[in-house]
Formats: C-alpha cells, structure tokens, sequence
C-alpha cells in the first residue's frame, strides 16, 4: 500500500478562524471560510448530529472509513486491528482559532459510555504550528477547584469574564505541545494554529456560549441537560507543577524524531516531531503527517511522495517501514498503543 496524499477536509464551526490553515496550505479562502476553522485530517469521525460530515473522501470516492473496513490490517496493522478493529481510534485536525474560542470541556470514556453509548471519550492534545498575536496563551483547568454549585451558576449566569479568569492562561510559542485530559474546561485562544490529536469523538459541553454562533443552551450539552452533562467537568483545582507535566515531552527517541507528549497520552494517541538530519527512519504504522515547514521525500517500501509545508499524508502500515528526508519540519500522529485498549484514563 502507497502512503496517500490527503486533501483539505473542512468543517464548519461555530467560531471564526481558518484563513492560517490556508496560508500553511497555500490555497486561496473558501466561500465562507471564516467559519470553516477546522480541516479534519484522516478522518473517520463525523461531526456530533451529523451523518456524514467530517468523513474523509478518497480519490477513488469511497470514504476512508469504507476502505479500512475493506482491509483494516493493510490499513490498521494486525495488532491494532485486534484491539480496536476497523477504527484508527484516532482523529487529526488543523485547528486555527481566528478569535478565542468559548470555554468548554469533553467527556472522558467513561462518562461517555455510560451516557452517550460511546467507548471513547475526548482527551485531546494540541502541538502548537503558529501563531498571529503578540502573546499566544491556551486557557487550561481550573485555578482552584470549584464547588458544582458555583460552576453550574456560572454557566447559567453565562459570566464569562468570571469563568474565563477561573482558568489558568498559559503562554505557548510554535513548537510546544500540550495534553488536555478529558474533562478539562479550556480554550484555545486567538490567534493560535495547531495540530490536534484526539480521540474519535465530536463530544463538547460548552461552558460559554454568549456572543458566538451557537445556541448553547440548546446545543451545549450533547443532549443530556446540564445538570448531566457538568458532571464531566474537572472541578479539581491544577497547579504550575501539573501543567508543567502536561507539557512533558520526552524528547529525541532517534535521530530527527523527538517523541512529543508524556507517557499519559499513549493511551490515547502519540506525536512525534520529524526534523530529518539527514533522515527521520519511520517504523510501520499507521500514521498522519502534517508538514509544517520546509520541503522534503517521505519514501516508503510501499512507494514514495514529495513532501512539502501544509501537506497532510495517511501512511497504511502496509506501506511498510521508512524514512523521511530533507529540509522540513513535520507532525507525526499515531494513534494509541494497542495494548492500551479503550478503557484507559489519564491518571492525576
């Protein structure tokens, strides 16, 4: 199986942004574009109420969820495919925040499955690709911890000036990468562009919904009502010490690969920084790439492609072992270690 060059997959949301994921592809701005701040990259996720939108397309027309079904070892590998089956358990956006977005969090596994049917919940993690403000920061878990009474009166209240100095603010730079568990009320703010990886799931509680696009009283709480859906919310207060740990990389694993997250994310997903000097070697698996810099050769034993700034690639594991060459900088986005199975959590 050949590596295979994805194209742009837009999602429309909410919020404005998107005209930087544009200028890293090199493409001119869409009909609409200020609200299509999302490219959902690999992607067999759909977007929540929705039946087919986020799905990725092949050339050949078939979605890409059709052809891992078709051949889920040629796409997945052996191992993968027995603990998760036909799905990549994982999902990749570009995501460009082109004004700050609401506060909001997402259901961990286990609240998902015992109220949304669903075995995966929403733990997510952000590497920073760029950035258009003179001082980028994300907004990450509460301050201090905060009584159930209080956060529910804040959301009905809908105070957002309150709710949003509650959170801690975070500088981030290019380059830098953050986990976010699941159940951590955050936002991304203005200005920032980054990579997501994230669990296979469209599942958001909005916090803060006055003055965008949304009805959140309508559509912020997955359809449980809010008296069960701020149940997911991470009430717990998080210091200097545990952010800092989100940020943990464990840094080069080989040469020109520079392991991303901390040990708590395998579970969920991996990324790996690419800076080939001279070469970047790539054991099989199924991955994403997304170029963020520069220009360069993935070669495969499956076949071949050039590489350069704002491509996005889906290597099959068929497409066997390989290495990445040239002047660039890149993403790599793998999915969870497959002997982690569905079932596990971010431990504090």
């Amino acid at each position: 199986m050949k590596p295979i060059q994805l194209a742009a997959n837009r999602v429309p949301r909410f919020y404005r942004g998107g005209s930087a994921i544009d200028e890293l592809r090199g493409t001119a701005r869409l009909a609409g574009g200020e609200l299509l701040p999302e490219d959902w990259i690999g992607s067999t996720t759909t977007a929540f109420g929705s039946a087919s939108q986020g799905l990725t397309r092949l050339q050949d027309g078939r979605t890409l969820g059709e052809a891992i079904e078709a051949d889920p070892e040629g796409f997945l590998g052996r191992h993968h495919a027995d603990a998760y089956g036909a799905s990549p358990a994982l999902l990749v956006k570009l995501l460009h925040a082109g004004e700050r977005l609401p506060v909001h969090c997402h259901p961990d596994r286990d609240f998902a499955g015992r109220h949304l049917d669903c075995p995966w919940g929403k733990t997510e993690a952000w590497v920073i690709a760029g950035t258009r403000v003179p001082q980028p920061v994300v907004h990450l878990g509460f301050r201090a911890p905060i009584d159930p009474v209080r956060l529910a009166e804040l959301v009905e209240e809908q105070r957002a000036e309150a709710l949003l100095a509650s959170l801690n603010a975070v500088p981030v730079a290019p380059g830098d990468a953050v986990l976010v568990p699941a159940g951590m009320p955050h936002a991304i703010g203005e200005g920032v562009l980054l990579v997501e990886l994230q669990e296979p799931t469209d599942f958001s509680v909005l916090l803060e919904w006055a003055g965008f696009a949304v009805d959140g009283r309508q559509q912020g709480h997955l359809g449980l009502g809010f008296d069960v859906a701020l149940r997911c919310v991470d009430r717990t207060g998080w210091g200097l010490a545990e952010l800092d740990r989100l940020r943990a990389g464990r840094g080069p694993v080989r040469p020109g690969v520079e392991q991303l997250l901390p040990a708590e994310a395998d579970p969920f997903f991996r990324a790996e920084r690419l800076r080939p000097d001279p070469s970047s070697a790539l054991q099989a698996a199924f991955s994403i790439l997304v170029v963020t810099g520069g220009s360069g050769r993935l070669e495969t034993r499956g076949g071949s492609l050039d590489l350069g700034r704002g491509d996005t690639v889906l290597v099959p594991f068929a497409a066997g072992p390989g290495e990445v060459r040239g002047r660039l900088e890149a993403v790599r986005c793998l999915p969870p270690t497959p002997a982690a199975g569905p079932t596990q959590q971010v431990l504090r």
